[in-house]
């Protein structure tokens, strides 16, 4: 416990030996735990990592009240748990699309269709006039579907340079976007 308080205290000072001493320890078994939850090993390790990644990013203002590890399986047990409602929400919510219990959406006017496309054409337009690597990390966390982490990893940057980049992208579209809507 001793060991551990003093790990911890070099952690919240930023000593990244004693983060990687912590992730080496718990890693793997925290993986299987999340596994025995989840029931998927890729999801089990993206939600370890993540936790990681919170653990490190926050860990100046981190708190634990008890140990680093009932915080770690404490937070893994709850993403775990989280990911398997989501999973059943979307499951029940299928059935009920399946079963004809959820109306689809009403069709949109012809105008409104016309529309749509007009602001889809622009926001393409939008994206094109971006400097590259702005670009290519917007469509990957937007259309990809990849977290800023893992954008950093794939681009070779930080995560903080991804949060840049795409805070500098949304604020380009909203311009535009705002300057469409006005001449409506």
């Amino acid at each position: 416990m001793l060991n551990e308080l003093l790990l911890i205290k070099k952690i919240k000072e930023g000593d990244i030996k004693a983060f990687e001493s912590l992730f080496k320890s718990y890693y793997t078994p925290l993986c299987l735990y999340a596994v025995n939850i989840t029931g998927r090993q890729d999801v089990s390790e993206e939600i370890v990592q993540d936790i990681f990644y919170i653990f490190w990013k926050e860990r100046e203002r981190l708190t634990l009240f008890h140990s680093a590890k009932s915080y770690l399986y404490g937070a893994v047990k709850n993403r775990s748990l989280q990911y398997c409602e989501h999973i059943e929400v979307r499951r029940r919510h299928r059935e009920a699309v399946l079963s004809g219990k959820v109306k689809p959406e009403p069709t949109a006017t012809p105008q409104e269709e016309l529309e749509y496309h007009e602001l889809e054409k622009l926001i393409d337009r939008t994206l094109q006039q971006l400097p590259g690597r702005r670009m290519q990390i917007f469509r990957m966390h937007r259309e990809d579907g990849l977290k800023y982490a893992e954008i950093a990893s794939a681009m070779n940057l930080s995560v903080k340079t991804v949060e840049a980049e795409m805070t500098k992208a949304l604020q380009t579209l909203r311009k535009e976007v705002e300057v469409y809507t006005r001449t409506k």
